[in-house]
């Protein structure tokens, strides 16, 4: 047995190739292909035939429409059913207190987030096409909303003045003031929904990889600073305001901190005591995942106890506790958003269009890679934007992907969006049955709760250290969204961010790394001479390679780097040739001028009866024979003996790594090609792809002196034409 094993390590090392064949260069090779005959359809064609609807055309746009109707009637029961009813229980567990939490985060009062946490989630089941996600309220979402309706509908602008002491005064202005947010939150919900409505109509889906995953976690990192220091004042029972746009987390800091004598004792007592009970809860779920078979509800326990505790003590009437008040039994009737608030909250609802898409496609690429299906990222776009869209007009606030949920979700045992459907359905329940009951539930507890789920975020600042191992330049686009999205506020943090992380791709275009290339011997793989020690270049012959297209951004740092690398100055050895002709047209002008004054002195002395013997002219000038080789040289020699000139013959730019070249690369290219032939240097081109060799012919890059002769199919190919084009040179030199 280990000797057959042995015997097939040795066949495997042992395996070679062998191809014989020409050295193709561009134009041979296209001689011998044959191009496909393709017929390009007009304009008028193309549009025509898009429009054109069949049955089967129908269909397939109706179920990528309703991904419901694909998968439903195909739902195995027996295997699906018990662990969807349980993940579902368990899901809507979690979303009726999430949904009352993050309710204050959107600065509107809590029934609105039970609200977002029915009518999203169940039109989700209808058109979402990932199995595992779950729809409804978020912190950075809901803060990004709060936010705006904070900016729109400050305190100041409907509280009376600090001297009002008359309580039914404060909760009528307190009132007026919550429903205009929720005007402010409706509209935007509204507004972000058909913004995703469009994206998605028209393909936009990809726009989410923009939003890089640095970029995210960090900017979800600041949300969670912003989402933290938010509920300090509701934690504590602290009387501030809330503060919105740049610098609000320091604003909201020092407001707490300079009212931090006013702290309720009795609220940060239940709030710390929720905290640690919330702590304690999710370590058990983690350490014993394995065991338990549902996670331990541990929020909707702690809103339990901490409402039967408030209605038993009286915490509001004896302590002063601030418990969420009136919920409302029953659905609202729908009404149509107000649609005044467009203008002054586009900006922000594009923000949240974008936020919300990219938190939930990026979760829904997770768990649709590890359970094998695929998701349409369009498609996720019209759900988003159907669910906040049609949400709005049922007063639901901007929503999303919640990864907690979703993970519970898919853990619990979720297989399909009937889970979803089910904790909608839970939800549904509480609003129209049992609402009324968490009305003494304080708002300390929601702190809590709010405050506990930013702990997976908060560990996002361990992102910073392995960044730095790995790359220096997502590291920066992660502390640039982080910096920028905590003091200029989330919605021009994230605008900043993603300029950023484009500015970062314009850097890494203009700074490239540039290698020269050498043969690993008796092979054609070609590899950095700098890099191994086996890898030789061939006497005479650059390789030069940028991993990195050329276009108007790097193509002269592109020129530069080929002069450094390859030691090789086509201006500064035509400037020294220029030079040394003029040295050399000075040097014979020089022995002329000392012949003609010998010949002239001896005529004199001849005349003046003096005999001399003139027997050649090699006479001595001035003690010194005249150097009679500076005359004699041929130009050739000359060029040889007296010129500079470089070692390299040949000079191969690899473009395989090149994606395209536009206007401003080509002309720089053509410009290296002819410099370099000016100073006897091949140039010639290997690896160039089809769509670049396309674009350059577009480009008129090709002329008399540039031709497709000049690429070659691969380096090897290169190299060995200029190796033959070096000995037919020197044959030919030595032949004359």
């Amino acid at each position: 047995m280990e000797h057959a094993q042995e015997e097939e390590v040795g066949l495997e090392q042992s395996q070679m190739y062998c191809v014989q064949r020409p050295i193709y260069n561009q134009e041979l090779l296209q001689g011998q292909l044959h191009r496909r005959q393709r017929t390009r359809q007009t304009l008028g064609q193309r549009i025509a035939h898009s429009c054109r609807c069949t049955s089967k055309k129908a269909k397939s746009h109706l179920y990528n429409f309703l991904p419901i109707l694909k998968w439903l009637p195909h739902y195995p029961v027996r295997r699906y059913l018990f662990g969807d009813i349980i993940s579902g229980i368990s899901t809507g567990v979690m979303q009726l207190p999430q949904g009352l939490a993050y309710a204050l985060l959107a600065a509107v009062p809590p029934v609105f987030g039970l609200y977002s946490s029915f009518y999203p989630v169940f039109l989700y089941t209808f058109f979402g096409t990932s199995k595992h996600i779950s729809i409804g309220t978020f912190a950075v979402v809901s803060m990004m909303v709060g936010s705006v309706a904070v900016r729109e509908v400050p305190d100041e602008m409907i509280c009376p003045d600090s001297s009002t002491t008359n309580t039914t005064d404060i909760l009528e202005f307190c009132s007026a003031r919550d429903a205009k947010r929720v005007q402010v939150a409706v509209a935007l919900a509204f507004l972000s929904g058909l913004i995703q409505l469009c994206l998605g109509f028209l393909r936009f889906g990809f726009l989410a990889i923009y939003l890089t995953e640095p970029l995210v976690r960090g900017f979800t990192t600041a949300a969670a600073v912003h989402v933290f220091t938010s509920q300090l004042k509701y934690l504590l029972g602290i009387k501030t305001s809330r503060y919105s746009g740049p610098l609000s987390v320091v604003y909201s800091m020092v407001a707490v901190f300079s009212n931090i004598t006013t702290t309720n004792i009795a609220t940060m007592i239940v709030g710390l005591t929720c905290i640690v009970l919330l702590l304690i809860g999710k370590e058990i779920n983690f350490r014993f995942q394995k065991k338990l078979p549902v996670p331990i509800p541990m929020e909707i326990i702690v809103v339990i106890i901490g409402t039967g505790v408030s209605a038993g003590m009286h915490l509001h009437e004896s302590y002063k506790v601030d418990v969420v008040g009136n919920i409302p039994q029953g659905l609202r009737a729908p009404a149509v958003p107000d649609i005044g608030l467009i203008p002054a909250i586009f900006v922000d609802a594009v923000a949240i269009a974008i936020v919300g898409f990219s938190m939930a496609v990026s979760m829904a690429k997770i768990f649709a890679l590890k359970h094998g299906y695929t998701i349409n990222g369009n498609q996720e776009l019209i759900a988003l934007g159907i669910c906040n869209s049609v949400g709005s007009f049922f007063q639901s606030i901007a929503i999303t992907c919640s990864m907690s949920r979703s993970l519970v979700q898919e853990s619990t045992g979720g297989k399909t969006q009937i889970a979803g459907a089910l904790s909608a359905v839970m939800v549904l329940l509480v609003i129209v049955a049992i609402g009324y009951l968490f009305e003494p539930l304080p708002q300390t507890v929601l702190a809590a709760i709010v405050m506990v789920n930013l702990k997976g975020m908060f560990k996002q600042f361990a992102d910073v250290m392995h960044f730095w191992r790995t790359s220096k330049i997502e590291l920066a686009i992660w502390v640039a969204a982080f910096v920028a999205s905590l003091l200029l506020g989330l919605d021009y943090g994230l605008l900043s961010a993603v300029t950023f992380a484009m500015i970062t791709v314009i850097y890494r275009t203009q700074r490239p790394k540039y290698r020269i290339l050498g043969q690993i011997p008796n092979t054609d793989i070609y590899c950095d001479v700098e890099e191994y020690e086996e890898v030789k270049e061939y006497p005479g012959i650059k390789i030069f390679q940028a991993n990195t297209s050329l276009y108007f951004a790097n193509s002269e740092s592109y020129a530069r780097a080929l002069i450094k690398k390859t030691g090789v100055d086509p201006a500064a050895l035509l400037k020294a040739r220029k030079k040394a002709q003029k040295r050399h047209a000075r040097e014979i002008k020089a022995a002329n001028e000392q012949r003609k004054k010998a010949v002239l002195k001896l005529t004199n002395d001849v005349e003046a009866g003096v005999k001399h013997e003139i027997a050649s002219d090699d006479l001595p000038v001035n003690g010194k024979f005249a150097d009679s080789s500076v005359h004699d040289m041929s130009p050739e020699e000359h060029e040889h003996f007296v010129e500079p000139k470089s070692d390299i013959h040949s000079l191969i730019l690899d473009f395989t790594p090149v994606n395209f070249v536009d206007s401003v690369g080509a002309k720089a290219l053509k410009s290296i090609i002819k410099e370099h032939n000016k100073v006897d240097i091949y140039v010639c081109i290997a690896g160039c792809s089809g769509p670049v060799m396309n674009e350059l012919t577009r480009l008129n890059f090709f002329d008399k002196s540039v031709t497709r002769e000049l690429l070659f199919h691969s380096v090897h190919d290169a190299v060995l034409a200029c190796q033959m084009k070096d000995g037919s040179a020197a044959q030919a030199g030595s032949d004359l």
